[in-house]
């Protein structure tokens, strides 16, 4: 027999046997043995044997003092095969039911980290991105001394970060499309709803070329008031962002509108 083969007969052996002894484990009536298999399986991160006997002993132990911590175990065990809306709801049950816990503020952490874990892509729906970031921020607020607070403003940033590329996917979007009136008011809502973003600048310069673009396909009796606009959008570029690698670009913008309004029909 060779080594590779050796392997995979010596692999399947150990699994039939961890599934005979798990069977068996299952099938007992002895709950106070089931339950310290249950932690003996947490223990060594067999998470799902673990969530087994757990959901099995929980209307066993409802109401005794090993009650908490199985109820913990439980909802980690959730967390931890990834099962995010799962754990969510399990960590909320936990707080509902051991408001007191030493573990609550572990507890209230993990439920917001849950839905965090749940935020998609930026190209996506944003609820639990929006939830996330609630949650966390509620943490801070709510535990001022805590260590894991640190690690919860790392996701806060991260939260705001996703939505911003959100954002910022719907004003390209309306700026490719040639919907250029749409596409500055959307850039206009990223300047105000992430005044520190360190793109602000390149934020304000597609509100120029997106408010110039929209003035040259106006109608002659409109150019001229939109390309004061896009004057006035420069301006407040000058004064917004006089250090911007991008103010030379952005003051183009104004010699290109003041020339094309000097050329306009009186």
């Amino acid at each position: 027999m060779n080594l590779r083969l050796l392997s995979v007969v010596l692999l399947a052996a150990v699994l039939t046997a961890s599934c005979s002894k798990f069977n068996k484990v299952l099938k007992s009536t002895d709950y106070d043995y089931k339950l310290k298999m249950a932690q003996e399986y947490y223990e060594k991160g067999k998470y799902k044997q673990a969530q087994t006997l757990y959901e099995e002993l929980f209307p066993i132990y409802k109401g005794t003092p090993q009650f908490e911590d199985l109820y913990y175990r439980y909802a980690d065990c959730a967390f931890k095969q990834r099962d995010y809306v799962s754990s969510e709801n399990l960590y909320n049950g936990f707080l509902e039911m051991f408001p007191n816990s030493t573990k609550a503020e572990e507890v209230e952490y993990m439920e917001a980290f849950s839905y965090y874990k749940q935020s998609p892509k930026p190209e996506l729906d944003q609820t639990n991105t929006v939830k996330a970031l609630g949650m966390m921020q509620t943490f801070i607020n709510t535990h001022p001394g805590s260590e894991r607070n640190k690690s919860a403003q790392e996701i806060i940033d991260k939260c705001y970060k996703k939505l911003e590329t959100k954002e910022l996917k719907n004003a390209e979007l309306y700026f490719n499309m040639g919907q250029y009136r749409a596409a500055a008011i959307a850039y206009t809502s990223l300047i105000n709803n992430y005044p520190d973003s360190q793109k602000s600048d390149e934020y304000k310069l597609q509100i120029i070329k997106s408010y110039y673009k929209y003035a040259n396909l106006s109608i002659q009796e409109k150019r001229e008031e939109r390309y004061l606009k896009v004057i006035g959008e420069v301006q407040d570029f000058q004064d917004r962002y006089p250090e911007s690698k991008l103010l030379k670009e952005a003051e183009r913008y104004l010699t290109l509108s003041s020339n094309n309004i000097k050329s306009l029909p009186k």
